[in-house]
């Protein structure tokens, strides 16, 4: 908490370094008020880096810079990727890029990393977590890939796809966390924010 400036204490901001629709979502649903800010930052995209080393390089490169500029707010970063064959599914190029993911994603188990980076520049506080899942895929058949790419946009998700969004479409079960899958872990993104003071 801070001094709102007359004697009353301030309940510390926060904000999400993030543009996705998704982690915007997910994080209202846990009852903390937020900002979106956005980081002016390039990630790390190469498919053979070490799925989890990635991950937590990207969720700390945009927590850093927003943290940077904005020095009393607490800053929480997050990027996700899928994990198939030692190479990581980033975001697709294009819906050619998206229906070859979902080829290779086809009757398979994949796994899904989160990283988590929470900083606050001006007592340097720092916290980085890791969650995995598990999303084991149906077989697909190109009419049911054509059906999925028509009913969901791919291009801005990593491995094509959505678990969220038409997936009894695609998928047959996972393991782990849900919201991990879509994107943020709900469950230790709860967790962290009660050690920083902003949930009870």
């Amino acid at each position: 908490m801070s001094d709102g400036g007359d004697g009353t204490a301030r309940p510390a901001r926060l904000i999400l370094a993030s543009a996705s629709p998704r982690r915007r979502e997910l994080l209202a649903g846990l009852g903390v008020p937020f900002e979106v800010v956005v980081a002016e930052v390039t990630e790390h995209e190469e498919s053979s880096t070490d799925p989890r080393v990635m991950v937590a390089h990207n969720a700390a490169l945009k927590a850093d810079w927003v943290a940077a500029r904005h020095p009393d707010a607490i800053v929480l970063g997050a990027d996700t990727t899928v994990f198939l064959d030692g190479h990581a599914l980033n975001k697709p190029r294009d819906a050619a890029d998206a229906r070859a993911m979902l080829r290779r994603l086809s009757g398979r188990t994949h796994t899904v990393f989160t990283g988590l980076a929470v900083r606050r520049a001006k007592d340097g506080l720092r916290i980085d977590e890791g969650v995995t899942s598990e999303v084991t895929f149906r077989v697909l058949d190109e009419p049911t890939i054509e059906t999925y790419l028509a009913r969901v946009p791919t291009l801005d998700k990593a491995g094509g796809y959505g678990i969220q969004d038409h997936g009894e479409l695609i998928v047959a079960g996972y393991r782990g966390s849900f919201t991990n899958i879509v994107g943020l872990p709900v469950e230790t993104t709860k967790q962290i924010l009660t050690r920083c003071g902003l949930l009870a």
